[in-house]
């Protein structure tokens, strides 16, 4: 990529938030808070450029390599998978899965096959694997919240910040299936061909990162040095990736 590396964000809060703490690692982020119609930004006083994408895309783009680097939410790559480097905890956007009820539903008081609703149905399918529980998983695009209220499913899996959404509709979150925030990603190949580079990059964000009162360094995940860190295992594979990942999230909290 003619010396510069080029990072994929996903847009919307994460975007913000991710030119946030690119400025104040002294980056200048002018032409990404103002695309105008162009697509591909170029970051004038770091050797970067920035494109802007959904979230499933961003891991699109690295892990085809057409983008180095990827500022994704835990959600999308648990539910996607892929094969790239996970490297950095960002510590914004924070929330959480979880699995939540009608107000006084006893989910699990009974034998009966649980339906599940989502629009995360891996993460889902993953979570009760763990369990040993057989449930019928119905995906939902739009609302999820109204498949219980409509009596289609027993629960939802969801995404929950405030649980305000929940509240209003008479749903209380029952567990929590993972924590959520967003992360930098590294495609393979990148971190072998552009491996000072991208050093460089991470070490300005971990830098930062450590300056931030509210973010401190237990909170970042505890990953070695480029050259050794392991890909996140590709599509294929992602049920044994997301079980694996839950487990040890579950031993953590």
């Amino acid at each position: 990529m003619s010396g510069r590396l080029r990072i994929a964000l996903t847009k919307g809060r994460l975007q913000d938030k991710s030119v946030e703490l690119f400025e104040r690692m002294g980056l200048d982020c002018t032409p990404v808070r103002d695309p105008g119609r162009r697509l591909v930004h170029a970051i004038p006083n770091y050797p970067l450029d920035a494109v802007l994408a959904k979230a499933p895309d961003v891991i699109t783009y690295v892990e085809h390599g057409v983008c180095d680097l990827g500022v994704v939410g835990k959600d999308t790559i648990l539910e996607k998978g892929g094969a790239f480097y996970e490297v950095l905890d960002l510590g914004f956007g924070r929330c959480r899965f979880a699995l939540a009820v009608k107000e006084g539903t006893d989910f699990y008081g009974t034998y009966k096959t649980r339906r599940v609703a989502s629009k995360y149905p891996a993460v889902t399918r993953a979570f009760f694997a763990e369990k040993g529980m057989d449930v019928d998983i119905i995906k939902i695009e739009g609302s999820v919240e109204l498949a219980p209220i409509l009596s289609l499913t027993d629960a939802i899996v969801d995404i929950v910040e405030t649980g305000a959404t929940l509240k209003a509709n008479g749903l209380v979150p029952i567990e929590t299936v993972a924590p959520v925030s967003a992360r930098l990603i590294v495609n393979t190949a990148s971190m072998k061909l552009h491996k000072s580079q991208i050093n460089d990059f991470i070490d300005r964000c971990e830098g930062e990162l450590d300056r931030d009162i509210g973010f401190t360094s237990s909170k970042r995940m505890a990953l070695p040095r480029c050259g050794s860190w392991r890909p996140c295992s590709p599509a294929p594979h992602r049920k044994t990736q997301i079980s694996s990942w839950l487990s040890q999230q579950s031993c953590r909290m």
